[in-house]
């Protein structure tokens, strides 16, 4: 294939990748994201050493050795822009030549888990309780701009198109499941299981109204309502969906994992928030540490 132009991998100065400020040897195949750039710290800290730290923008990377896995913490900021962002660099960066811009033809693989924040829209998934996302649904469109009927759920999508008819609100959900092969990985009597609604927003998309009036009045208590192949859509967040889809596009495996830090059946929220995430750091960084495949 042709060489990539400036205009399309766009490198900085030092020959890093142009959003996340990484070179190639910067990142290891096991990378776990989190959203808040403080955060990444939170899991560092875990670490036997680091041997990378960098910043930019929102992008923060600290890459060190836990029980002898050499993995990376990377913080995405919020939204499905970011993950277009971030799992696009991620993917160059193991995929792509930088000095003849060619893609290479001996793929790496990326294992990418997210470790995040999450609302439950079901009264019975309590705050602080952990959860592991089997499926993404997109509300934000941005699986939309590629070929991606091949990676989607399209039984699931339909039957979801269907119940909404959301059609007249310029709403097209997008499904697409979750790597298995992670999902037994983490799987544990620790972990819930859900189908995860991905938001472009964290007020309206997600049916909060403060001042603004909402299109979609009763959108928490209608998603909460719908099942499909035994499943029932259990949280709202603002990334898994698309990680799911840029994942499986580009041949990489991912899981999203969730604390739930609101109730919004129940009003609740979390009044020990940092603790329950840092355990889920440390349940997700002892399960890399225990797993041999990844």
């Amino acid at each position: 294939m042709a060489s990539l132009g400036s205009s399309e991998l766009i490198l900085n100065p030092d020959g890093s990748i142009y959003h996340l400020n990484l070179l190639p040897e910067d990142i290891s195949p096991i990378i776990i994201t989190v959203g808040d750039p403080s955060r990444v710290s939170q899991v560092s800290q875990c670490f036997d050493s680091i041997e990378v730290q960098k910043t930019k923008r929102e992008f923060v990377t600290h890459t060190g050795f836990y029980s002898g896995k050499r993995i990376t913490a990377l913080s995405t900021g919020i939204g499905t822009d970011n993950i277009d962002i971030v799992f696009n660099e991620l993917d160059a960066l193991a995929n792509i030549d930088f000095q003849t811009r060619k893609v290479k033809d001996q793929k790496t693989q990326l294992n990418i888990i997210r470790v995040g924040t999450s609302g439950s829209i079901q009264a019975d998934i309590p705050v602080d309780s952990f959860l592991m996302s089997t499926s993404g649904i997109g509300f934000d469109g941005l699986l939309h701009f590629y070929e991606s009927g091949h990676v989607r759920n399209q039984p699931f999508e339909k039957a979801l198109n269907d119940y909404l008819c959301w059609d007249k609100h310029n709403i097209h959900p997008y499904v697409v499941d979750g790597d298995p092969e992670l999902i037994e990985f983490f799987s544990s009597n620790r972990i819930r299981y859900g189908v995860t609604g991905t938001n472009s927003g964290f007020y309206g998309p997600q049916g909060r109204s403060l001042r603004l009036q909402t299109k979609i009045p009763d959108f928490n208590e209608k998603l909460a309502a719908f099942s499909c192949q035994n499943q029932r859509i259990t949280n709202l967040e603002m990334e898994t969906a698309a990680m799911y889809g840029l994942a499986k596009m580009l041949g990489h495996r991912t899981i999203s994992l969730n604390v739930i830090l609101a109730n919004r059946a129940t009003m609740e929220f979390s009044k020990k928030g940092r603790l329950s995430i840092d355990g889920l750091i440390k349940y997700t960084l002892d399960t890399i540490a225990q797993n041999p495949l990844v």
